[in-house]
């Protein structure tokens, strides 16, 4: 048997150190902005377009009928499109191009490119921002939300929203699902577990971006994915508390949509409109503030309202329904049981079904307030603060033993107060927090026989402006 010699020290380094001169040769500093086109050389040229149309699939890879749904949308069924797929990273395996071959196979495509970004600066690459704005539709793959969240504020971003104004579309799955609503959860610091978000809202690997991306009819919506594979309901719920809590959400609710993998694709129209394909989707709704939602403690959140879409099933986001919901709490960072099925609330009058009085100028007195005794249980009550002495009243019925409770999330632009009044106008109680866009809240039980009259007096401590507050009204 033969042996091969010692290397000595000294020869190690130098054989270390020519490798890593051979690899350094070959390997640039970043991978560089990555083309590769499918079909016609040339773009479509054609002056309108029938969209926008949306596909937010649970999965990385295209659902071939939502996808052909969209195409034809937008085409309006006669010529053709050219669609650009954007990725964060290339495939480890198969096909350079997965998403393209399956969308060129598809009747109106003239052509497919695929872009590889991997840093942000790719965000502006010129020929690839040509590529965009040229394009009918932009397809997000799958891969890494944080990677394509660094994109905003680069050329790409103001290139993809050009593609939906002139009546194209945009979409993605998983990750590009993600960053397809105008809340992304970002995942920047890491993913994070249904259990570690309901443990701690404010959990180190809970982040999210905004600003990006809002398109009409899908505002105050945070994605999710993977959505009952993963079991995402529960970190969903911790997230859309978050963004009520945090104010990331305006009039105080925010609303999650989670897709299934398995080729589920949520498909909207230009109309706000969405039809649900392949596998079950979920709306979750959180429409007042959280009881507990406070950093290194478990979520507390009474009533999130759950929609599910099963294939085939429609929901308007346009005019977005307040009935046919199902309810699931979260105590002490423990969701209720079986979150993924529930009896659809029918009669919404009684059980509440997130209705709103909003506040109609003049109702500064008592006189002019806004009548919100037929308030559903729990309603909120919406208005802004558009002087620095603006105030606010809202008449309220309460009942012999009935405990009225009010949660008030305010806007950073303003600090305002909120008072109960009895029918003379004398004070009850009151909540006067220090701070612009400090949130107030408080409660008062009626002692006395029948059903009295009440008002909620919202009035302006310091600032102005439009930004609405949202005030939850919930009796008991």
């Amino acid at each position: 048997m033969t042996h091969r010699p010692l290397r000595t020290p000294a020869a190690a380094a130098v054989a270390l150190i020519a490798l890593a001169s051979v690899l350094m040769a070959h390997q640039p500093a970043h991978a560089a902005a990555d083309r590769i086109r499918l079909g016609s050389a040339s773009d479509v040229s054609r002056s309108t377009w029938n969209g926008p149309a949306f596909t937010m699939n649970g999965a990385g890879g295209i659902v071939t009928a939502s996808m052909t749904r969209a195409i034809d949308e937008i085409r309006g069924g006669t010529g053709t499109l050219d669609v650009v797929v954007l990725a964060g990273s290339a495939p480890t395996s198969g096909s350079r191009t997965p998403e393209c071959d399956t969308i060129t196979a598809s009747a109106g495509v003239n052509s497919c490119t695929t872009w590889t970004l991997t840093t942000a600066v790719d965000g502006d690459n010129s020929q690839m921002n040509t590529d965009v704005r040229n394009a009918e539709f932009v397809y997000f793959a799958g891969g890494d939300q944080c990677r394509y969240a660094a994109w905003k504020g680069t050329a790409l971003e103001a290139s993809v929203e050009s593609v939906v104004a002139k009546g194209g579309g945009s979409g993605g799955g998983s990750a590009g699902h993600h960053v397809n609503s105008p809340i992304v959860y970002d995942a920047c610091n890491g993913s994070v577990t249904s259990a570690e978000a309901l443990a701690n809202p404010y959990d180190r690997y809970v982040g999210f971006t905004t600003g990006m991306f809002e398109w009409a009819n899908y505002g105050a919506v945070i994605n999710d994915s993977h959505f009952v594979t993963r079991d995402r309901m529960g970190r969903t719920m911790s997230f859309l508390a978050r963004a009520v809590k945090d104010g990331l959400a305006p009039a105080g609710s925010a609303w999650g949509v989670g897709v299934e993998e398995g080729g589920g694709s949520l498909f909207l129209d230009r109309n706000g409109m969405a039809t649900q394909y392949g596998e079950d989707a979920y709306v979750v709704l959180a429409d007042h503030q959280p009881e507990q939602a406070v950093d290194r403690k478990p979520l507390t959140y009474s009533g999130f309202k759950i929609w599910r879409l099963t294939p085939g099933s429609t929901f308007d986001f346009k005019n977005r329904p307040t009935c046919g919901y199902y309810l699931r709490s979260v105590t002490n960072g423990v969701a209720d049981a079986n979150l993924y099925n529930g009896t659809p609330v029918t009669d919404c009058g009684s059980q509440g079904g997130g209705s709103t009085v909003a506040e109609s100028e003049p109702n500064d007195t008592r006189d002019t307030a806004d009548d919100a005794t037929a308030l559903a249980s729990p309603g909120r009550l919406t208005g802004s603060m558009k002087s620095n002495r603006d105030r606010d009243y809202f008449k309220v019925s309460v009942a012999a033993g009935q405990t009225v409770a009010v949660n008030c999330a305010v806007p950073s632009a303003y600090d305002a107060d909120v008072y109960w009044l009895d029918a003379n106008g004398s004070t009850l109680t009151r909540s006067v927090n220090d701070g612009a866009g400090t949130d107030e809240s408080l409660s008062f039980t009626r002692t006395a026989t029948g059903t009295g009259t009440y008002y909620l007096d919202a009035e302006a401590y310091s600032g102005s402006g439009s930004a609405t507050y949202a005030c939850t009204l919930t009796r008991s």
